[in-house]
């Protein structure tokens, strides 16, 4: 039983013995006291205050009978919650319970943000690459090993349950998120929350893990943007080192070293932007913002490499550029 359910059940059977308290008083005195004096009665009855007897109980046997039932059966009832309020506040489970609270007021007001479902192997450094991007996330898992070790990750929420539950997706925003990654260990489950979140957001972008490759169309059809093999990426991986050892360790030097937040990024410029209809080389990205202009790509999906500083800026256009995190993140909320 949930610690919830524990504290509702608590609630309601106090509330109860009160009320049984208060109308039984009333019933056997047949209404010549007031409510707010039965209620009265039965509260320093339970509380065993000893402010006296406000009803008159002594001489009436059947309000004496009902007295100490009252007495015996309520004074267990709160015995009970003290003993139950007490084990949440040494078990910590309380305050969990308010930290939690705390947390989804954090979720509900995020949006754009993103969710990872799954804090595995494969999670915990897809994480650490999103929190250090300066990127809201959600993190979906309902395996306390796997929470623990991503709780020292910063600034990263956390929504514990089953991926698979609809109502965990919708608490951790899903209809306000821009991206969601898939993360589970089993492709069963990754196809059916891959579906699960495109129902709920038609336009979240999707990138789901799979383990055997046959999956990928089944995945695509499901609603996946994009698909990714960790066994295909790791075989690339091993060619690239073989052949071209020297950009492989620039690239992990990028994005390994502790020294720095060097990254490749893109930036999409959106509808409204001040930059639209200027010349990229108006931008002065290196000089004023530090960043080196790799490549664009249109809306139409036309990519240009080390694209002309005379390339009119466009509506919904990409840019890819390398930079520093921060400086990455203020030209992208800049523009």
């Amino acid at each position: 039983m949930s610690i919830r359910q524990r504290l509702n059940i608590l609630i309601g059977a106090i509330l109860l013995v009160v009320l049984t308290g208060s109308g039984g008083y009333y019933f056997i005195f047949h209404g010549k006291h007031s409510i707010i004096d039965c209620l009265y009665m039965t509260i320093i009855s339970l509380t065993s205050v000893g402010y006296g007897e406000v009803l008159e109980v002594t001489g009436n046997v059947p309000a004496q009978i009902f007295t100490m039932v009252l007495i015996t059966f309520g004074m267990g009832i709160i015995l009970y919650g003290i003993s139950t309020l007490t084990a949440l506040l040494i078990e910590g489970e309380l305050s969990g319970i308010l930290r939690k609270n705390k947390m989804y007021k954090q979720i509900s007001k995020l949006n754009q943000h993103y969710i990872v479902c799954g804090g595995g192997q494969t999670g915990r450094p897809l994480i650490e690459e999103l929190v250090k991007n300066k990127e809201p996330t959600i993190l979906i898992e309902n395996d306390e090993s796997m929470i623990d070790q991503c709780k020292d990750l910063p600034d990263l929420l956390l929504v514990e349950g089953d991926a698979t539950e609809d109502q965990t997706l919708i608490d951790a925003g899903i209809e306000k998120a821009r991206g969601i990654i898939i993360t589970l260990p089993s492709d069963k489950d990754t196809l059916y929350v891959t579906m699960t979140a495109r129902m709920l957001n038609k336009n979240i972008r999707i990138i789901s893990r799979i383990v055997d490759p046959r999956l990928e169309k089944k995945m695509i059809m499901a609603g996946a943007s994009s698909v990714v093999s960790p066994n295909f990426i790791g075989a690339m991986r091993m060619a690239s080192v073989m052949i071209r050892p020297a950009t492989v360790d620039f690239l992990d030097q990028m994005l390994r070293t502790k020294d720095g937040d060097l990254r490749i990024h893109d930036i999409r410029i959106s509808e409204g932007s001040g930059v639209i209809g200027k010349k990229i080389g108006d931008l002065n990205m290196r000089e004023k913002h530090g960043l080196v202009l790799l490549g664009s790509k249109a809306k139409t999906g036309e990519i240009k490499f080390n694209p002309s500083f005379d390339k009119i800026v466009e509506a919904e256009m990409v840019l890819i550029v390398m930079g520093d995190v921060s400086d990455i993140a203020k030209f992208r909320d800049k523009y």
